[in-house]
């Protein structure tokens, strides 16, 4: 089903399959026109506005209503907001189960079908779904109603949403409600509910982790097919005996002389796969994927990819949109800011205080750029911080843990939510117990803790630094020890370690510098305002080339691919224009 909006000159639409990583053919998109209302005295329960909705206005779905895709455009905090619109079930579905998914709403989402409570999550940037098959009519229209409620409570993760009525600094205009897709898919009564893949290039072999949501009483078993460029590479079946099992398998073929692919920025080869369950010979449920051949690891003061050293050339990437905010408006403009960051001889983005769409890691995936995860903050630190936070970041490395792009997970950074970390036992023992969870459930990438100063426990020591000038920037760098075993804070500002962890040759990587904007009185940039692109370039050369000429830093991430609201330092204006030659970038950043 396609559904499109137009505002003003411009139509967004959202029409792909929201989850490339697990894709069945069988779903209906929900986006497009909802009914919508405000419900600041939040009456709305009380009033059983599940039953009878009141909803006078129109939205968007999935652009909150902060925004101007959304048709509202209100920037205006509003506590508690209501969706309302009507589904049918297709007729080839009917026999099958309906599962309601959202990949993203903020922050607390109640449902109901037909007037019937169906449940809650909790969260702004992971997605979840609730299955609604017993609250059905597959014989009629179907009233489905959400109220999502948020807050300005700096205990749940906000990541960049201002938490006041006004932007401030990097913060801008929060986002509530829906914001990403909203679709349902039709599954049988047994189904492969998740399969966790697992590269291992040492053996070229992939480890495959099947999850049911239930062993059925018939005989049951998995068909998988692996395959590259439509060439089949394995297949194989299993018949579990649990609801979990696990299978590896050696890749090494004939079919290219190489014999097995790994995945690059230079060459992001994927592997396609199927997973066919069948009962009693049936099958019941089909499931396409992906995985690329890769490994990231460290050793000696290096991130290695595939055991060969990379130098990272990163991007710092938010992901705002003009008139969409932090929901992509298309594929389309997903695609464009990877292209430009390539063409500006960058080889990974940073995705910083956001959780971004799952399409965007596909499409990093299919066209090679290493992406660092990054969790959304909190602001403040408590009981009730640590549970919102750790239950969501749980979610988010299991949901995105198949994509190849993601190289690296940033839990914390530059102290938020954890603002006593420095001396603080109990801050510190937080970060460590995330650095530890996060390694429990992904084993095989680096974790960071804490981006930009006052490292605890980290894998990769990354500092923050926006000197303007490349000789002082140098000068201060130059000397190893002065920086890695806290004698001078590193930016003239934080020490690198907090106080009772040191330095264990981990790499070192400058992981915000720059900054750079041009002269202009509606917002700002990292020092002093330049005036000319040829200043620009000067400035940009000149400190870049200083920090590649410091040995022990493997890697830089330059702030930031585009303005954001009051935040004007991007390499390209909020409507992705460039504001300097890219071929004359890329030139800077290849150069050694």
């Amino acid at each position: 089903m396609k559904e499109t909006m137009t505002h003003e000159t411009k139509t967004y639409q959202r029409t792909e399959y929201p989850r490339p990583q697990f894709q069945r053919e069988a779903w209906l998109n929900l986006n497009g026109t909802w009914g919508f209302a405000f419900d600041d005295a939040n009456v709305g329960e009380r009033e059983q506005w599940q039953e009878q909705p009141k909803f006078t206005e129109q939205i968007e779905v999935p652009f909150t209503y902060e925004t101007k895709a959304s048709g509202i455009d209100d920037e205006t905090f509003h506590p508690n907001i209501w969706y309302h619109r009507f589904f049918r079930i297709p007729k080839e579905e009917v026999a099958k189960r309906t599962i309601l998914r959202f990949q993203a709403s903020d922050y607390l989402t109640k449902v109901w079908v037909n007037g019937v409570y169906i449940g809650s999550h909790a969260g702004g940037y992971a997605a979840f779904s609730f299955d609604i098959t017993h609250a059905i009519d597959v014989h009629k229209e179907n009233k489905l109603v959400v109220k999502v409620e948020d807050s300005q409570s700096c205990y749940q993760p906000r990541g960049k949403q201002r938490w006041i009525n006004e932007n401030f600094g990097c913060w801008y205009v929060q986002q509530t409600g829906i914001w990403q897709m909203v679709w349902l898919e039709f599954l049988p009564e047994t189904t492969i509910d998740h399969v966790k893949i697992t590269p291992q290039i040492d053996t070229n072999s992939v480890e495959l982790e099947y999850q049911l949501n239930q062993l059925p009483g018939q005989t049951c078993h998995i068909v998988t097919t692996i395959s590259f460029k439509g060439k089949q590479v394995k297949q194989f079946s299993i018949m579990p005996n649990s609801i979990n099992e696990q299978m590896e398998v050696v890749l090494t073929s004939d079919i290219h002389e190489w014999k097995i692919m790994h995945w690059t920025p230079e060459h992001p080869h994927l592997y396609d796969v199927t997973f066919r369950l069948y009962v009693d010979d049936a099958l019941i449920d089909e499931v396409k994927s992906y995985f690329g051949m890769r490994k990231i690891s460290i050793k000696n003061g290096k991130v290695l990819l595939n055991n060969v050293p990379i130098y990272q050339k990163l991007l710092l990437d938010q992901g705002y949109w003009p008139d969409t905010m932090l929901t992509p408006p298309s594929d389309e403009a997903m695609i464009e800011d990877i292209d430009k960051t390539l063409a500006m001889g960058y080889n990974g983005v940073r995705k910083h205080q956001k959780i971004e769409d799952d399409r965007f890691l596909y499409w990093c995936d299919r066209k090679g750029l290493l992406v660092w995860s990054e969790m959304a903050a909190t602001y403040e630190f408590s009981d009730e911080a640590v549970e919102n936070f750790t239950k969501e970041w749980m979610e988010i490395i299991q949901q995105h843990y198949n994509h190849p792009s993601i190289i690296t997970w940033v839990p914390f950074n530059e102290s938020w939510g954890v603002p006593h970390i420095f001396k603080d036992k109990k801050q510190q023992t937080f970060t460590e117990t995330i650095y530890y969870l996060t390694k429990t459930l992904d084993a095989t990438r680096p974790v960071i803790v804490n981006d930009g100063w006052e490292h605890t426990i980290s894998d990769i020591i990354a500092l923050h630094d926006y000197e303007e000038s490349g000789a002082v920037f140098y000068d201060r760098y130059k000397e190893k020890e002065q920086i890695l075993n806290n004698k001078i804070p590193h930016n003239n500002h934080k020490y690198a370690f907090a106080e009772g962890y040191q330095y264990n040759g981990q790499p070192v990587i400058l992981t915000e510098y720059g900054g750079i904007a041009f002269k202009d009185d509606t917002g700002w940039g990292y020092g002093k305002q330049v005036s000319t692109k040829k200043e620009f370039l000067e400035r940009y050369r000149g400190i870049t080339d200083a920090v590649k000429a410091i040995p022990y830093i493997c890697g830089y991430c330059y702030t930031q691919i585009s303005d954001v609201q009051q935040e004007i330092n991007g390499l390209l204006k909020e409507n992705r224009e460039p504001k300097i030659a890219m071929e004359k970038l890329k030139e800077i950043n290849d150069a050694t």
